[in-house]
């Protein structure tokens, strides 16, 4: 049988941290849609590389050091001086770091003085006094060096040394382009040109046919750059490396234009206009509108704009000109607060207008159209400026296919672009007076300028006919055709963690394995704690057994948190910023049914406060039925478990975390008890601080932790212990048992700390015992997966876990006290505890495949 032909690869990358790029996520959308392999990356906020999935695109986000820009920082001006007032002191970290020693010494220095005799006090001092002259004359001079280095120094006309940021990128992206080693680099724009230009002839030299094309976003020699040093490094980049590109792509005819004149290119750029995509508009999937998040009636005149605020994009004109047009109100639509912002508002509220002016939260990039269609008038005021004049922005497209006739100022595009088809009115830039007049017409208007956004309009402003071009184009640069399309992959693909859904029931990664929020009687919302991924297999588990219910999976992600699947994660960084807690309020008012609170935490951001009781007020206005959903350190008592446990893990806990747990466990207690809602736990143990709980097993795909190797077949046999932390699996206590027989060969003990959950999940397969945890006296996710692996497991169970499985627990009781005959005994009876292993599989598949824990949930779910 012949193989499958390999789809050819292509690497989309950019300078920026992706999310918000409509352009570039659209463009490797399209790509994956027409069955190219396609890998899209950006840059990290964070110190590591980050991975994620966009549908079958990898997602992957590389830090970016600064070590090239630290070099030629520290070159000087002046060497020669520089060497003599700023020796070994490059900086002010530099400055900082020789303060601090100096400091340091002295305080050791002036001590001993006074505890050393004569003649060494002497000495000391004199010391003292030398060295205090030196450090004086060497901040002196640091100093005198910084005040005569300019802030902002003129360009030394070398692009290299003008914005050196430039080849910190080239030196964090480079190396994972080649090896990759993608038929085609997709550059956008000029930040990355260096990187492709370099990886491209890199991967030529080694062998590899590598092609490029570099696709310019904006006219950069118009674009007003705060830095004079990065006014001069990026268009000079630009104008070294865009003839040796395959091919050059832009966003407008009139800079396709000026590139092809300003850098005597041989042929004109392909235009590959900031469209919206056209087959997702009108789907009804949008939660809310722009006038819902206004909170206005039909009737009242709505002007909007939407996107990013920059001085240059001429909002000033607009807040000014609103005091001539009573009764009509303004969108921002915007992701946060800024300098310009607030300074706008507080003019706003000078002229008395503030009152009608509303600030409402971005949407994704696919459901912008819909949300704007319920405004009346989109507005383009940007300044005249020369990056300005030369393209029609993305949000001209986005008004046009929301339905929105324009009202813009006069940069040379949008002007002849919108007076050609008769789609607005037409403003003098930076001028109140006109652009009032003009909105005035235009929602008088607006009726008949609508009726000018014709199906021609439509088509040509749409991604799926702009981006048409592209893809052709990377067949021709390539030479290469995708085997098969993958218009399976839906436009409105959502970016989620790396980590493949592990409750998948067909074996395909990143496909929900729940039935999606929609049009069933139950709309179960659940999260937005998700801890171990539990919120998604309990999701799967009512889905598989009910089919009345429709799950939603939320999960509030932290830049350390592992990848579990969710239909939605939010920022935990943002969840006090207010665009983020309307997301959350949108997005569950009005569209859920039934909701599963974990961990008490609250389901609208920190809109009400910390925990989920400042939200349930809303929630029962909203109609929503709410259950309270613990996992253990939510409501785990600390006082009362070292009451009632001698190893409990809260004697080895770090300073102030059991003081903070015990605050955290009173508070949410209080709000199970007062909420009157139904309550349920994760683990067994849990019943004993929350007794009018159910409990709600944990849930495991069993079949995936099937293990084929028999249990204690080796003479030696593999004893895995793996703590997450090691307190609270009380591993130091273990730990000296455990080494003396791994010394003495008794056993081959694995401790395996930091490991990825692929790496686990072989390890526990391999292992023939697994040692749980020996301080809370119950049992969780791990010891469940090591009970489907088949593996006996050990642990300290307390009588209440016992009782809640009636007795039908088979992990194996210990303490630290008893681990040595506990172990010797098993290794001893190596048959019945290969029975032990048996049990813990029918064990795991009664308790914790999903249907036990489904069946409890029940009760809630009519």
């Amino acid at each position: 049988m012949k193989s499958p032909a390999r789809r050819p690869r292509l690497a989309v990358i950019v300078a920026n941290g992706i999310t918000g790029d409509s352009r570039v996520q659209k463009t490797a959308v399209a790509a994956a849609r027409d069955g190219w392999d396609v890998t899209l990356i950006g840059r990290s906020d964070t110190k590591r590389v980050q991975r994620s999935r966009l549908g079958p695109i990898e997602v992957i986000r590389v830090p970016v050091a600064k070590e090239y820009l630290r070099s030629v920082k520290a070159r000087k001006a002046h060497p020669l001086r520089g060497a003599m007032t700023q020796f070994r002191i490059h900086d002010q970290g530099a400055m900082s770091r020789y303060r601090a020693s100096y400091q340091a010494w002295v305080r050791q220095t002036s001590a001993e003085t006074t505890w050393s005799g004569m003649p060494r006090r002497t000495s000391l001092k004199a010391v003292l006094r030398a060295r205090r002259a030196v450090y004086r004359l060497r901040v002196r001079a640091f100093k005198w060096e910084q005040r005569r280095t300019p802030k902002d120094p003129d360009p030394v006309r070398d692009w290299r040394l003008d914005w050196p940021q430039l080849v910190d990128l080239d030196l964090a992206f480079g190396p994972l382009i080649e090896e990759i080693k993608p038929d085609v680099i997709h550059a956008n724009d000029a930040t990355t040109i260096v990187t492709a230009a370099r990886s491209a002839a890199r991967l030529r030299a080694s062998g590899h046919r590598c092609v490029w094309l570099y696709d310019a976003h904006e006219y950069i020699r118009g674009v007003e750059w705060p830095n004079p040093r990065q006014a001069y490094a990026l268009p000079a980049a630009e104008a070294e490396y865009i003839g040796r590109a395959d091919a050059v792509v832009t966003v407008s005819p009139q800079l396709a234009e000026l590139l092809r004149d300003d850098h005597k290119l041989s042929g004109l750029p392909l235009v590959v206009g900031n469209s919206p995509v056209r087959e997702v508009i009108g789907s009804g999937t949008v939660p809310s509108s722009v006038r819902d998040a206004c909170d206005l009636g039909p009737d009242v005149p709505l002007m909007v704009y939407s996107g990013w605020l920059g001085p240059e994009r001429g909002l000033d004109a607009v807040i000014d000109g609103l005091p001539e047009l009573p009764g009509v109100h303004l969108a921002l639509v915007c992701s946060r607060m800024t300098p310009l912002l607030e300074r706008l508002l507080a003019t706003a509220e000078t002229l008395g207008v503030r009152d009608r002016i509303h600030l409402v939260p971005y949407v994704p990039q696919h459901q912008v159209a819909d949300y704007l269609s319920s405004a009346d008038v989109g507005l383009t005021p940007f300044k005249r400026v020369p990056n300005c004049e030369v393209s029609l922005p993305t949000k001209v497209s986005e008004y046009l296919q929301a339905g929105l006739p324009l009202v813009t100022s006069d940069v040379r595009v949008i002007k002849a672009y919108v007076e050609e088809k008769g789609l607005g009115e037409v403003f003098t830039w930076d001028d109140p007076t006109t652009f009032a007049a003009a909105a005035s017409r235009a929602l008088k208007r607006r009726d008949e300028l609508a009726e000018h956004i014709t199906e021609d309009v439509l088509k040509e402003l749409s991604w799926e006919h702009q981006s048409a071009g592209l893809l052709q184009l990377y067949r021709t640069l390539s030479k290469k055709k995708p085997p098969v399309p993958a218009t399976q992959v839906p436009w409105t693909v959502q970016e989620t963690p790396g980590a493949v859904r592990a409750f998948a029931s067909n074996g395909e990664p990143g496909l929900p394995a729940w039935t999606a929020l929609g049009s069933t009687p139950i709309k179960l919302g659940i999260g937005p704690a998700n801890y171990a991924g539990q919120g998604a297999a309990f999701a799967q588990a009512v889905s598989q057994t009910n089919p009345d219910v429709s799950v939603e999976v939320v999960m509030n992600q932290r830049t350390d948190s592992f990848g579990y699947p969710a239909d939605v994660y939010v920022d935990a960084a943002r969840l006090g910023d207010l665009d983020v807690q309307l997301q959350q309020v949108k997005r569950i008012v009005g569209r859920y049914s039934h909701l599963i609170v974990d961990a008490f935490m609250p389901v609208f951001g920190r809109l009400n406060g910390d925990t989920i009781a400042g939200d349930l007020a809303a929630l029962r206005k909203a109609r929503i039925k709410v259950a309270l959903l613990s996992h253990g350190s939510d409501i785990r008592n600390p006082a009362r478990h070292l009451e009632r446990h001698e190893y409990s893990l809260f004697r080895d806990a770090p300073d102030g975390i059991a003081e903070k747990l015990q605050r955290k466990a009173e508070v949410n207690r209080r709000i199970a008890d007062e909420c009157g809602l139904p309550l349920f736990v994760t683990t067994p143990d849990l019943l004993e601080d929350l007794p009018t709980a159910q409990w709600a097993p944990l849930v495991v795909d069993v079949t995936s932790w099937a293990a084929e190797r028999p249990v204690m077949e080796r003479k030696r046999p593999i004893v895995l212990h793996a703590p997450s932390k090691r307190w609270t699996k009380g591993t130091d206590r273990i730990m000296p048992v455990l080494t003396e027989l791994h010394d003495k060969g008794v056993i081959d003990f694995r401790l395996a700390e930091g490991i990825p959950w692929a790496e686990m999940q072989a390890l526990v397969k391999e292992s023939d015992l697994v040692l749980d945890q020996f301080t809370t006296g119950s049992y969780g996710t791990f010891a469940v997966e090591a009970m489907a692996a088949g593996k006996p497991v050990i642990g300290y169970i307390s009588d209440t876990v016992k009782a809640a499985t009636n007795d039908e627990l088979p992990i194996v009781g210990a303490t630290p006290d008893t681990l040595r005959e506990v172990l010797g005994s098993l290794i001893d009876d190596r048959e019945g505890t290969a029975a032990i292993g048996r049990f813990s599989v029918e064990f795991a598949r009664d308790y914790h495949d999903g249907r036990r824990t489904a069946q409890v949930l029940n009760g809630f779910l009519k």
